[in-house]
């Protein structure tokens, strides 16, 4: 007899034979706790190839981090706040690897430009410099057209941005060794699980927009940041800068739905980027910075794989009886880089309770803490 999902049976066995009784039936589990708690077996059907995406981990002069607000429509990440990034577009970004290319998983000028792209049709935040090295600045109404007209693909982003004198930020010809210079630093990948029916290739990225000029005799950019906004709500209905720990806090009052990478990625930064009950220094601001670039130098595990090379995967490793989340282990890369070198984190995994709207209670953990616990409770 075979048995239906998530219900269970109680067997009572007579003289006169064996019979089969339903004794309760548990409430069906959501989609994406059957999804990542079961991506350690074999995909029942194909699996699904990851569309290659760029996101950029915004800081802002006064070091706090950019999120959007996604529509409760969209098609990923509904009604989450997210960094703004988004798919790679060959006619806007250039020549993206094929999926068999092993550069598909790799930071390159694609990935970057894209990166850059998105952020600016997301939040209206131009990353393009001008001769002088400083960031370029855009009149709103040109700014707005603009935005619209690349989203729509009309506008070529690159030969726009071209047009007005500058050149987008993206590292130039030598992305190769990012920390020669104030761009973009490559932070971790993320390849979605391969039981997931949308699957990405997600090239992660941090930067920095200028400090405002002080007394700091080593500072010297003036740039006004625009205040970032929404895209009219085709993707998002908000944007704003906040500190990673009051992102991190909203989240865990259940204010706000951040998923794993998301909350993953601003608990590794907030230790470094912390607030403060007074305003900082220019030079107070630049030592925090300085400690994230020594950080992202690391590899964070004593594996070998420096952060800028980590690619997580995430995949169920257990579930918790105590409090009913899921535990997700982030050391594989992915069924696509298996035998690469390429690894994820082996030291941390990610806590979540996956509900109808999205991951609640979500929390990151010493892989070997929650093991520890585990085991006590079976003692």
């Amino acid at each position: 007899c075979k048995l239906e999902p998530y219900t269970t049976f109680k067997i009572f066995r007579g003289a006169r034979g064996a019979g089969l009784y339903k004794k309760t039936m548990a409430p069906p589990r959501p989609e994406l706790e059957k999804q990542y708690m079961s991506s350690n077996s074999k995909p029942k059907k194909e699996i699904a190839e990851p569309k290659p995406s760029a996101s950029i981990l915004l800081i802002s002069p006064t070091n706090q981090i950019l999120l959007l607000h996604r529509v409760q429509t969209s098609s990923s990440f509904a009604s989450a706040h997210v960094f703004p990034g988004g798919n790679l577009s060959t006619s806007q970004d250039g020549e993206i690897p094929g999926p068999r290319d092993g550069g598909r998983h790799v930071d390159g000028m694609a990935y970057r430009i894209g990166a850059i792209r998105e952020t600016f049709e997301e939040s209206g935040i131009l990353l393009a410099k001008k001769e002088d090295g400083s960031l370029l600045e855009v009149e709103e109404g040109v700014r707005e057209k603009a935005r619209k007209e690349i989203h729509a693909g009309k506008l070529k982003f690159q030969d726009w941005v071209k047009s007005l004198g500058g050149v987008i930020d993206s590292g130039g010809p030598h992305f190769s060794d990012p920390f020669l210079f104030n761009a973009l630093y490559p932070f971790t990948r993320w390849i979605t699980p391969p039981n997931l029916p949308k699957r990405f290739t997600t090239q992660m990225y941090i930067y920095f927009l200028p400090l405002t000029q002080t007394s700091a005799q080593n500072i010297t950019s003036t740039y006004i940041v625009p205040t970032p906004t929404s895209d009219g709500g085709i993707e998002h209905t908000a944007a704003l800068f906040a500190s990673c720990r009051e992102w991190l806090d909203q989240a865990t009052k259940g204010e706000i739905i951040l998923f794993p990478p998301q909350y993953y990625l601003m608990h590794l930064l907030s230790p470094f980027l912390n607030p403060s009950s007074t305003p900082l220094s220019t030079q107070e601001l630049q030592n925090q910075r300085d400690v994230v670039l020594e950080f992202l130098q690391g590899d964070g595990d004593g594996k070998g794989v420096k952060w800028a090379d980590k690619v997580m995967s995430p995949v169920g490793l257990l579930m918790r009886k105590s409090d009913g989340r899921s535990v997700l282990s982030l050391e594989k890369p992915g069924p696509e880089l298996v035998g690469s070198g390429r690894a994820g984190d082996a030291e941390r995994v990610v806590l979540v309770k996956f509900s109808k709207e999205g991951p609640r209670d979500v929390e990151v953990r010493w892989r070997r803490e929650v093991l520890d616990e585990e085991k006590r409770e079976k003692l």
